[in-house]
């Protein structure tokens, strides 16, 4: 983790984050906590980071998604040499999307 990063206001929002146990939870708080336009952008970079992780190409993620080249370059700058945290999600995602696959 970038220990440039951390900071007491920054942990007490992650903590605040897993407090939350539903999406309408997250709704909530996030219609609070940010603007709409924060939050599409926060959405469309995780959006990014998922295409890319599937394997797609610039263009056909900014067909998809609307974000710019620039972006989807910072991004995968994260995917690449980042801490690693679009990895941990995207494999409990997955494994949550196993899950509910198993049930059915």
């Amino acid at each position: 983790m970038n220990e440039k990063l951390r900071s007491k206001d920054k942990d007490y929002l992650f903590k605040a984050i897993l407090q939350l146990k539903t999406v309408e939870e997250c709704y909530n708080f996030f219609d609070d906590l940010c603007t709409i336009q924060e939050l599409e952008s926060i959405s469309q970079r995780l959006h990014v980071a998922k295409l890319l992780t599937d394997g797609l190409v610039y263009s056909d993620i900014v067909g998809r998604t609307g974000a710019s080249t620039a972006t989807i370059s910072r991004v995968n700058r994260s995917l690449k040499g980042g801490s690693d945290g679009y990895s941990v999600v995207f494999e409990r995602l997955n494994a949550l999307d196993g899950e509910k696959e198993d049930e059915r």
